[in-house]
């Protein structure tokens, strides 16, 4: 495993457990080139001859070789990865092999969320490529994990040139494979519906998921993978992508006139120019890869073992998540210090163990239209100030969070009346509002360190242990005063490192607190979130059934452990729909699980359910946090039950999951074939109080226990004898 260079033929070869990825430098001139990655290979040589480039036809090869990082004006007409100005007006890039370099671990992106690694479980390849007629310098830096199958990529982009090279596109990544007739899948939807599984074939000309709103979005997402007609959860090979970012994205597949598919991933270029002076470098964000010859749950899998080791950081990383109730959805913003602590009070005595304060505690915040910025607290509602109602709440045994969200200013607000220039907004146009707010320029380091200072005096000031960092509306009216006219084109990407920057200090200088990403919802869930807080918020519609289909699309490629799920109330707030109290709780348990309703108002029935929840909870979060994930049915495609499991990793004990959607009296109950077990094992079903082996369930399958009617949830958990 990890990375070896046969200097006579000039290949790499990249390996992991089981998969190889595998490039090469050409003879003179030395163009970098693709030959292959899928399942591992033995032997460090090219499995094919090493394309040559006629002088006279030069044309041909670039129009279909294979390049590892294809550019703009040389002849290649497919998708590319990088595109430059020069003072001069040259837009042609043709970067040639220079030098390289291996060595174990793996390096940190300046200014940017990565996965990491120690020096025994990863190596490294940076190799240099550079243009000497312009004098631009490109460095591919490709990381192999040994403990999991992937392979992260990433550019850095140096100017030598003793001038001025503007950069109009920098993408991270580029990959080609042979066409074996694939499909595209992808995640799409909208606030309330995210992440929802789509699958189509690929053809002829550029396809692809981006954004072009200043965040991953709820629209689309920052993952594709290609699969082999009739991939399944077991079987099929898939080639995934996954971008370590939050701001505008693109990931494109074309299928090209030679038949060969050509997948490219990384910011989008939409908007975007940066000017890069003598000397400086520009540094692209990470793209995770990965192959799997064992269908999409290989994959998934793998994305998840990597997330959970080799990106999320901090306390919380491996550790339980204390069970919160959050008062959104109870109250809004007609709230005070005594009705706070009247649900705190209820609440622990169910065994709740968090409080946390949403929308509505700060400045004139009595509605959505005003304060966002005046991160002060409103005595009128927290009576008695902020440290006494937290002292009060730990007092109960509880700990105690907040909603924030730093990124954004009311025009009804102290600060945007003091610093109108401190909102992003073009001066003399009439601005495009969403929710009545604006985007606060945090390109600006003035601007970032007064919303920093003034969130950061606010937890200094009482035992907070939990934050939710909100962001709620896409960016418009790119402008800034910060910068000069030739440098607009770096905001997008400006403000996606000064919102990283933000969330940096925040868990350097809190530590111990448990911090939650939210943007409505689900509309900023990506790695580069995950990199800062170890849980994001999924989506604002926690309607039991429709989180069938958003935590299916979720768990597709991040771990269950960082998916925000709570039990709520009844008519759903987002779509009106009742589900049993019962059901809502073990589809929240494939998540953080907590609550957001008012606990001193739910009915008896329901609130008696409450202490046996939170002891399910306890008893199976472990297995759920650290467990692989196995889908077992889907509802989106069978209409009828969903149903999905975890395995711990000795595959000792497992919790299967079977929710029966719609009852269909025709096909009585279905007997669940498994995943993951260990055949030679003996489970005790605890639910069936049945002794059933592992070759039997994974073949014949589990004979669940449907009730009669719609939205029933039941769970059997599997215990090795």
């Amino acid at each position: 495993m990890g990375i070896t260079y046969n200097e006579k033929e000039k290949v790499f070869k990249l390996d992991t457990a089981k998969t190889s990825y595998i490039l090469g430098v050409t003879d003179e001139p030395g163009h970098v080139v693709h030959i292959y990655y899928g399942k591992k290979l033995r032997g460090g040589s090219s499995p094919t001859p090493m394309p040559g480039i006629d002088k006279k036809n030069k044309h041909w090869f670039f129009d279909g070789a294979w390049l590892e990082y294809p550019t703009a004006g040389v002849g290649d007409f497919r998708e590319h990865c990088i595109e430059v100005k020069t003072e001069d007006g040259c837009n042609t890039f043709e970067p040639l092999y220079l030098s390289h370099k291996i060595y174990k671990g793996k390096p940190e992106l300046e200014g940017l969320p990565a996965t990491f690694a120690e020096e025994n479980n990863c190596m490294t390849l940076e190799l240099v490529m550079k243009d000497k007629l312009i004098g631009l310098e490109v460095t591919m830096i490709y990381s192999a994990f040994e403990d999991v199958d992937v392979i992260t990529r990433s550019v850095r982009v140096r100017n030598t040139s003793g001038k001025v090279i503007r950069l109009t596109k920098v993408l991270s990544a580029c990959l080609d494979l042979n066409n074996e007739d694939f499909e595209a899948v992808t995640l799409h939807g909208s606030w309330g519906r995210e992440r929802h599984i789509q699958r189509r074939k690929v053809g002829h000309g550029r396809q692809g998921v981006s954004s072009e709103r200043g965040v991953s979005g709820h629209q689309d997402h920052p993952f594709a993978a290609l699969v082999t007609p009739g991939t399944n959860q077991t079987l099929g090979e898939v080639f995934a992508m996954n971008l370590v970012y939050s701001g505008n994205y693109e990931i494109r597949y074309e299928l090209t006139q030679h038949d060969s598919i050509r997948m490219v991933a990384g910011i989008s270029p939409y908007n975007f120019e940066w000017k890069l002076r003598h000397g400086e470098i520009f540094t692209a964000p990470e793209v995770v890869m990965v192959y799997s010859c064992e269908g999409l749950g290989g994959m998934t899998r793998n994305f998840h073992d990597l997330y959970r080791n080799h990106l999320i950081r901090g306390k919380y990383r491996n550790k339980k998540r204390p069970i919160l109730i959050n008062n959104w959805e109870a109250t809004y913003f007609d709230f005070d210090t005594d009705k706070l602590l009247s649900i705190a009070k209820q609440a622990s005595e169910l065994g709740i163990e968090m409080l946390v304060v949403d929308d509505g505690w700060f400045g004139n915040r009595f509605d959505d239209n005003r304060a966002l910025g005046d991160w002060v607290v409103n005595e009128d509602k927290i009576k008695g100030g902020l440290n006494y109602l937290v002292s009060e709440v730990n007092k109960l045994g509880m700990k105690f969070g907040m909603w924030f969200e730093p990124e954004m200013i009311c025009p009804e607000s102290d600060i945007y009346r003091a610093h109108p220039d401190w909102a992003i907004e073009i001066p003399g146009r009439d601005p495009v509002r969403c929710r009545n707010q604006y985007v606060a320029d945090i390109t600006r380091k003035e601007v970032r360190d007064y919303i920093y200072d003034s969130i950061a005096k606010v937890l200094r000031s009482a035992n907070v242990e939990y934050v939710k960092w909100d962001m709620n509306r896409p960016l418009s009216d790119l402008y800034t005063a910060g910068l000069p006219a030739d440098r607009q084109g770096e905001i997008y990407h400006r403000f996606v490192l000064a919102m990283y920057e933000m969330q940096g200090r925040l868990i350097s200088e809190f530590p111990d607190i448990l911090l939650e990403n939210c943007s409505s919802g689900g509309g900023r869930y990506d790695p580069g979130m995950l990199y800062f807080s170890p849980q994001i918020w999924c989506s604002d519609n926690a309607d039991a059934i429709e989180r069938l289909y958003i935590h299916e699309g979720t768990a597709l490629i991040y771990p269950l452990s960082t998916m925000g799920a709570h039990v709520t109330d009844c008519p759903n707030h987002s779509n009106g729909r009742t589900t049993p109290f019962d059901t809502r709780g073990k589809i929240a348990l494939a998540g953080t699980f907590g609550y957001e309703l008012d606990v001193t108002k739910i009915s008896e029935e329901e609130r008696d359910q409450i202490p046996g929840q939170v002891k399910m909870y306890h008893r199976y979060n472990d297995l759920v946090r650290e467990g692989d994930y196995y889908r077992i049915a889907s509802f989106r495609e069978n209409n009828w039950y969903d149903c999905y499991m975890v395995v711990s990793k000795d595959k000792k004990e497992a919790l299967v999951t079977y929710v029966q959607v719609l009852s269909v009296a025709a096909h009585g109950m279905p007997a669940v074939k498994l995943q993951g077990l260990d055949e030679s094992i003996t489970y005790h079903v605890d639910e069936l109080d049945r002794d059933i082996n592992g070759d039997v369930l994974m073949n014949v399958g589990l004979p669940v226990n449907g009730e009669f009617g719609d939205f029933k949830a039941s769970l059997y958990h599997l215990v090795s004898q």
